[in-house]
C-alpha cells in the first residue's frame, strides 16, 4: 500500500515527481531571474496539461498554432506581440510594472500597452506643427491636441518633456502597413514642451480598426468567437530626465467598443472628449489632455534607438 493511500488521500494519477525534474534539469549557471521564471513557467504548464488532460491532438493543434505565429509574422508584423496582447498579456504585464502610487495617494498618468506599432523613426516636429503628412485636405477630422505636462509630486510643469505620437490612418492601418498610401512617419512625431510645460500639435480624431485576421490571431478570434476590434485611439509615450516613462492610448468616449477591447487596454481614466474648435482653419475638433509623470531615481530619456518591435 502506498504511503498516500495509507495516510486516507487519493494517490498521484500522474508522476508525481515529473515537473520537479524538469526544472532540476536545469544547471548551476542559470541566471537566477531565469531559473526563477523558467520554474515557475514549467510548473504552471504541466500543472495546466494535468488539469485538462491534455490530449495528443490537442498539443500538436498547439504545435501547429506556435508555428503558425512564427509564419505569420514578417518585418512589419509581429504577431507574437499581437497575440500577447490579444490574450490580455501585455496589458497584465503593463498592469504590473506601471502601477505606481505616490505618498499622497494620487496617481500618475495611466500607462497602457505599447502594441507592435510604435517606431524609432519618428522625427521631432516643432510645437504647433501636424503629424498628418499626407492628404490635402487629410481624409479624418483633424484635431488640435493639447495640454501640460507636470510632475506628480510637486505639480511643476516639466520643461522639455518629450511626447511621442502615433495614431492608424483613417483607413485603420500605420504608415508602415501601407506604403500605397501613405508616406513615411505619416501620423507620428515627437513634440518636446516649452518652459512651461505645454505641447500642442495637430493629429486625427482616431478612427477604431479590425486587427488582421489572416493569419495565427484571426484563427484564434474564430475559434473563440470573437470580434476583432480595437476602439478609436491615439498612441502616446512620455518621457523626461528624471521621470518613469508612460506610455499609453486615449480612447473616445464615445466610440463603440471601448467596452469590449480585443487587447483589453482601455482603462476608464483614458476616455476622452473631442469637443468643436472654431476659428481654426486648420482643424474642426479640440482635445486636451494633461499629463503627470512621477520622479524616479536614476535618469532616464526620450527613447530613441530602440529597435522597432
Amino acid at each position: 500500500m502506498s504511503s498516500t493511500q495509507a495516510n486516507g488521500s487519493q494517490p498521484h494519477r500522474f508522476d508525481p515527481n515529473f515537473t520537479q525534474s524538469v526544472i532540476d534539469a536545469m544547471g548551476p549557471k542559470t541566471d537566477p531571474r531565469l531559473r526563477e521564471v523558467m520554474s515557475s513557467l514549467i510548473r504552471h504548464l504541466h500543472d495546466f496539461t494535468r488539469e485538462v488532460e491534455l490530449t495528443v491532438d490537442e498539443w500538436m493543434a498547439g504545435v501547429k498554432f506556435i508555428n503558425l505565429i512564427g509564419q505569420t509574422s514578417t518585418a512589419t508584423r509581429n504577431e507574437a506581440h499581437r497575440m500577447s496582447d490579444v490574450l490580455g498579456l501585455e496589458s497584465l504585464v503593463d498592469e504590473i510594472a506601471h502601477k505606481h502610487v505616490n505618498e499622497s495617494g494620487e496617481e500618475p498618468t495611466s500607462s497602457s500597452i505599447l502594441g507592435p506599432f510604435w517606431s524609432p523613426n519618428a522625427p521631432f516636429r516643432e510645437l504647433g506643427g501636424s503629424i498628418i503628412q499626407d492628404g490635402v485636405p487629410p481624409k479624418g477630422q483633424p484635431t488640435l491636441m493639447h495640454g501640460v505636462i507636470t510632475d506628480l509630486d510637486t505639480k511643476k510643469p516639466i520643461p522639455g518633456a518629450v511626447i511621442d505620437i502615433w495614431q492608424a490612418s483613417a483607413n485603420g492601418k500605420y504608415d508602415f502597413q501601407d506604403p500605397e498610401n501613405q508616406t513615411p512617419n505619416n501620423l507620428r512625431g515627437k513634440f518636446r514642451c516649452n518652459e512651461k510645460g505645454e505641447y500642442w500639435f495637430y493629429c486625427l480624431k482616431p478612427t477604431a480598426y479590425s486587427l488582421p485576421t489572416d493569419g495565427a490571431a484571426g484563427a484564434l478570434f474564430t475559434a473563440l468567437d470573437r470580434h476583432p476590434m480595437r476602439p478609436a485611439h491615439i498612441h502616446l509615450m512620455m518621457t523626461a530626465e528624471g521621470y518613469k516613462p508612460v506610455t499609453t492610448q486615449l480612447y473616445p468616449r464615445d466610440d463603440p467598443y471601448v467596452t469590449n477591447d480585443t487587447v483589453f487596454a482601455v482603462k476608464d481614466d483614458l476616455l476622452i472628449d473631442f469637443l468643436p474648435r472654431k476659428d481654426d482653419a486648420q482643424a474642426g475638433l479640440d482635445l486636451e489632455y494633461n499629463v503627470k509623470l512621477a520622479p524616479r531615481e536614476g535618469k532616464t530619456a526620450p527613447m530613441e534607438g530602440v529597435a522597432r518591435l
